[in-house]
């Protein structure tokens, strides 16, 4: 196999994966996420377990370290949706540990977050 045929397969499986990963997130965006009392209280549950270590969980809670936002901030933000959540949920980051959630711990930790909103 030449070096070009094996360039276009990895670019053929690259955007393969891209676009099913696209799909998965327009799919579960578009599903009907977990909200309500019940998912609020289990993802405020899951916050205080996993997050509470560097953020602050409860609204007007000083956090424990000043990198960290605090969940209330975060809930604020102009750019917060349920959306843009998910997508953050999905992308390690720097500062954060790698969690690997479900996208049922990804509905609730978000109806959580924005349950903050304008507290």
């Amino acid at each position: 196999m030449s070096h070009s045929a094996r360039i276009y397969i990895g670019l053929a499986i690259l955007i393969a994966l891209s676009v099913l990963f696209l799909f998965s997130v327009v799919h579960t965006a578009a599903g009907a996420p977990r909200s309500g009392p019940r998912a609020v209280a289990e993802g405020h549950r899951l916050a205080q377990a996993w997050c509470q270590t560097c953020h602050a969980v409860e609204p007007r809670m000083a956090g424990f370290f000043d990198e960290a936002p605090s969940f209330q901030a975060i809930a604020d933000r102009s750019g917060t949706t349920a959306l843009s959540l998910k997508v953050f949920w999905r992308t390690s980051h720097q500062n954060m540990p790698n969690l690997v959630i479900s996208p049922e711990q990804s509905d609730v930790l978000s109806a959580y977050i924005l349950s903050l909103r304008g507290r």
